[in-house]
């Protein structure tokens, strides 16, 4: 623990009990189980400039600014990236650019743990049935159901783009994640300064939603868990405000929401 040392238990009656609580308490922290979908890794040097000690396979649906921009990052981090989209030959020519490997939509899906769909809310049904069998997956929605002129969205209140998804892979795990976030903050990375940013992820199934945040925070953002996946009806609004600060009120496009606490 930083900044803490931990103070000399005296062997005074009644004390012993206490500590062995103590004892069993750091036992059942080492012994916890590893977040579905992670895997540790043994020693060895790190290929990001962030510190980690897990990775994991997955496919990022889209290779736009947001899955180029992912993949970039989650290459750093040492985790196994495939790339896939309609166009098998622009998944490869970004793919190839970010260190990564391509594969047919069919095929992208099949040996991984967790898939980012990094597409258009209106293309995502498409994309999930492209992808085929994702039952037990784990499915990173960061999209956001914005108008034609992202002056608006076009469902919330009662739902929201990531339940409806949820509705078209009910046999998956999907958190949403990542919807808050320029695709340029994206390529740059986490750090602003002596700051970094946040990344909201809500979702349902509590071994997803660890997964999930543990790919956050391997790529150096603070992850936020916003409840469940009903509360991605409040992120996707978020989006929208953040794009509004980054090009209505001009503050352009290397900003990021933080959440603090104290």
């Amino acid at each position: 623990m930083h900044g803490r040392r931990l103070r000399r238990l005296s062997r005074r009656p009644g004390q012993s009990s206490r500590c062995a609580a103590f004892i069993a308490t750091v036992l059942l922290a080492i012994l916890r189980p590893v977040p579905h979908g992670v895997r540790r890794i043994h020693r060895q040097r790190s290929t990001s400039h962030f510190s980690k000690d897990i990775s994991m396979t997955l496919t990022i649906v889209g290779y736009g600014n947001v899955g180029s921009g992912l993949a970039k990052q989650f290459v750093k981090a040492g985790h196994s990236v495939t790339l896939t989209g309609r166009s098998l030959d622009k998944a490869q020519a970004v793919a190839e650019a970010v260190g990564a490997k391509a594969l047919p939509m069919a095929e992208a899906a099949k040996n991984v743990e967790v898939v980012v769909l990094a597409v258009p809310y209106d293309q995502a049904p498409a994309a999930l049935a492209a992808l085929g069998d994702l039952k037990g997956k784990v499915i990173v929605d960061v999209s956001n159901p914005l108008t034609a002129d992202y002056m608006g969205l076009t469902v919330g209140f009662s739902t929201s783009a990531a339940e409806e998804i949820a509705k078209a892979a009910p046999t998956a795990y999907i958190v949403k994640a990542f919807n808050t976030l320029f695709a340029q903050v994206m390529h740059q990375g986490a750090g602003f300064g002596d700051a970094k940013g946040s990344v909201f992820f809500a979702g349902d199934e509590p071994k997803a939603k660890d997964t999930v945040k543990a790919l956050i925070e391997s790529i150096g953002f603070d992850a936020v868990d916003a409840g469940g996946l009903k509360n991605a009806r409040y992120l996707e609004p978020v989006a929208g405000l953040n794009i509004y600060f980054g090009y209505g009120a001009g503050l352009g496009t290397q900003i990021a929401p933080a959440w603090l606490k104290r």
